[in-house]
């Protein structure tokens, strides 16, 4: 498979999947393109960046996750915040004001909600329950839970929500 950005004469661009440069040809001589915003049939192929790809034994840059640790008497130095990790380009394009406003107020919150939480690491799903069931006090909570022990807590109507943004264990924090 081979993915090209395409144009159309009205200015809009969008993707195409074809299973060659020449299957490409073939459907564009054929008049088999339109564009799927305005249905034009004047269909081109938009400049694109060749895509390299890494090699086997290389390791991707990612930007390091937004870090938080809500543990009490922490010794670890503070982590990036989450505001910081979000100042750095996405998607290869720069994310717009109003998206990156709110991603800031998002972290802003999250940061926010952790200094009061406490975090259980995976039994997650077992405080989450005992609280619920009052078999344990009530406390504002975060740690990790498999997608079979979310699907469980939602179903016994356990109030839970995931974090917008990845949080490292404090024991994982150097």
């Amino acid at each position: 498979m081979i993915v090209f950005d395409l144009h159309c004469d009205s200015g809009h661009r969008f993707e195409g999947w074809f299973g060659s440069s020449a299957d490409y040809d073939r459907q564009r001589e054929r008049g088999l393109l339109d564009c799927p915003h305005c249905g034009s049939a004047a269909i081109t192929k938009a400049p694109m960046a060749p895509a390299v790809p890494r090699k086997g034994n290389q390791r991707a840059s990612l930007p390091e996750p937004p870090l938080h640790s809500s543990a009490p008497h922490s010794t670890s130095p503070a982590p990036p915040s989450p505001t910081a990790v979000l100042e750095q380009v996405m998607a290869n394009t720069p994310i717009p004001p109003q998206v990156a406003e709110a991603l800031q107020k998002l972290a802003k919150a999250q940061e926010k909600a952790l200094k009061s939480s406490t975090w259980v690491g995976d039994s997650f799903a077992e405080k989450s329950r005992a609280m619920h069931y009052g078999d344990q006090d009530t406390e504002t909570i975060h740690g990790r839970a498999t997608a079979q022990d979310v699907h469980e807590l939602l179903e016994e109507g356990i109030a839970i929500a995931p974090l917008p943004f990845p949080v490292a264990p404090p024991d994982e924090l150097n």
